[in-house]
């Protein structure tokens, strides 16, 4: 069965989504240009010399304004997330998201002082397993004492930490939430993109990084038009999940080009449980196979085994050698 190396570094870029829908609008950030221009004149009259605009501070105080508003769980539980303005760059980060943490990661920010590394770190991330960085918990539990002790000044949350969000807020006020929304997902990655470059002065870094995706975006679209139809699935232990565009995976079609096979699949987060015979039915020219168990385990799957079955070898992905695997640490 065929890899696609192009999919998979795409996928790389764009890591993580947020676990739960949501909707409202996307981040932004915006600075106090008439308070940043007396500032920046009072240094300049005080001291006679030219200082960096980090240095003097001119891009603060600034306003933040989360990736997303609001979010919804699907038990239908809403939670608000509130602008936070930071008078100052902030030097100790906590970090949640994963995908987030890869973005701080790829501009060079510094200062990180907490991940959850009671949850599976990818294998992209693992210098983060370092003993320079605190265990701050699990992705959907996390060790609220022990980041208090950190003293952050910011702290980054996605959907799975949206429970805790006013708790949060009691250690720092400055909780930003920097997760994806399943129907915007494009937009808000580049909102929480915005907001890593801005608040670290590491705009010129971001737009560098946001340059590759133009380029893998465009060649990635053009593999996509060859193929009428296309399904993605995620792998768990045997068992199958299935999502089409209005899901979290919808950004593999809305964004990459792909055409579903079909509309008819539950938007649940965790997608629309089928067996191998519903692929067969839908029979796609391409198969998406996220490998969660992977994800989960380290590394240890037995995809290969259980996807080179009677049934799967029926449909077209298989006979045309297009069926892809996809790194679940980078989707999940």
């Amino acid at each position: 069965m065929k890899k696609w190396q192009l999919a998979i570094v795409l996928l790389a870029f764009t890591i993580m989504l947020g676990a739960c829908g949501a909707k409202q609008e996307t981040g932004s950030v915006s600075t106090d240009e008439a308070s940043a221009s007396e500032s920046q004149a009072e240094q300049q009259e005080g001291t006679g010399t030219e200082e960096s605009a980090e240095d003097k501070g001119s891009n603060f105080p600034m306003t933040i304004t989360p990736t997303i508003a609001k979010s919804e769980n699907e038990d239908g539980t809403a939670y608000n997330f509130a602008e936070v303005e930071f008078e100052s760059k902030p030097n100790n980060i906590v970090v949640f998201d994963y995908g987030f943490l890869d973005t701080l990661d790829a501009l060079g920010v510094e200062g990180i002082v907490g991940v959850p590394k009671g949850s599976t770190l990818p294998t992209y991330l693992e210098d983060y397993n370092s003993d320079d960085y605190t265990n701050i918990g699990t992705l959907k539990e996390p060790l609220l004492e022990d980041i208090a002790a950190l003293e952050p000044d910011v702290i980054f949350i996605s959907g799975r930490q949206s429970a805790f969000y006013d708790q949060l807020k009691e250690i720092t006020p400055n909780v930003v939430f920097v997760g994806t929304q399943q129907d915007d997902y494009w937009n808000t990655f580049l909102g929480s993109v915005d907001i890593a470059g801005k608040l670290f002065g590491k705009e010129a870094e971001a737009e560098e990084y946001l340059a590759q995706f133009d380029s893998a975006l465009e060649e990635i679209k053009a593999l996509a038009g060859n193929y009428q139809t296309s399904l993605v699935t995620m792998y768990n232990e045997g068992s199958l999940s299935g999502f089409a565009t209005n899901s979290r995976f919808g950004y593999i079609y809305d964004i990459y080009g792909f055409q579903s096979v079909t509309e008819d699949i539950d938007a649940s987060s965790h997608g629309s449980n089928f067996g191998f015979e519903a692929i067969l039915e839908f029979n796609p020219e391409v198969l998406f196979v996220i490998d969660r168990t992977a994800a989960i385990n380290g590394g240890d799957s037995n995809i290969d085994a259980d996807m080179e079955n009677d049934i799967i070898k029926q449909i077209k992905a298989y006979e045309n050698n297009q069926i892809v695997y996809l790194d679940g640490a980078l989707c999940t």
